[in-house]
C-alpha cells in the first residue's frame, strides 16, 4: 500500500509563499488520486486540492482557486502544492491523502484511505 508523507510547512506571513509535498512511500501514486485536505482548530477538515495521477485532472476548492497549484513529478513520486498570497485564513493542518473516488466525490474525505500525518501551516497577518 502507499503511504503519503508530507513536508513544507512552516509558519509565514500574509502574502508569502509555501510549496508542500507529498512524497509516495511503499509504492507508487499509480492509479490513485491524490488530494489535499487541511483542517483549522475547531474546524472540520476541508478539501483543498486534487490530481489525478494517471491522467492529471486537477480540481481546487473555490476558497483556493487561482492562488494555490496542485503539480506532480513524476520521476521524483511527488504531488506539490504551491500555496501563493497566503492569508491567516490559511492557517491549518495541511493533509495529503490517496484514494480512488469518482470525480463527483472528490471533495469527499471518507473517499480517500491513506492519509499523512499533516504539516503545519501558519499565515501571521
Amino acid at each position: 500500500q502507499v503511504q503519503p508523507v508530507e513536508s513544507g510547512g512552516g509558519l509565514v506571513q500574509a502574502g508569502d509563499s509555501l510549496r508542500l509535498s507529498c512524497a509516495a512511500s511503499g509504492s507508487t501514486f499509480s492509479g490513485y488520486m491524490v488530494a489535499w485536505f487541511r483542517q483549522a482548530p475547531g474546524k472540520e477538515r476541508e478539501f483543498v486540492s486534487a490530481l489525478r495521477w494517471s491522467g492529471g485532472g486537477t480540481y481546487y476548492a473555490e476558497s483556493v482557486k487561482g492562488r494555490f497549484t496542485i503539480s506532480k513529478d513524476t520521476a521524483k513520486s511527488t504531488v506539490y502544492l504551491q500555496t501563493n498570497s497566503l492569508a491567516p485564513e490559511d492557517t491549518a493542518v495541511y493533509y495529503c491523502a490517496v484514494g480512488r473516488p469518482i470525480v463527483s466525490a472528490v471533495r469527499e474525505s471518507r473517499m480517500y484511505y491513506y492519509w499523512g500525518q499533516g504539516t503545519q501551516v501558519t499565515v501571521s497577518s
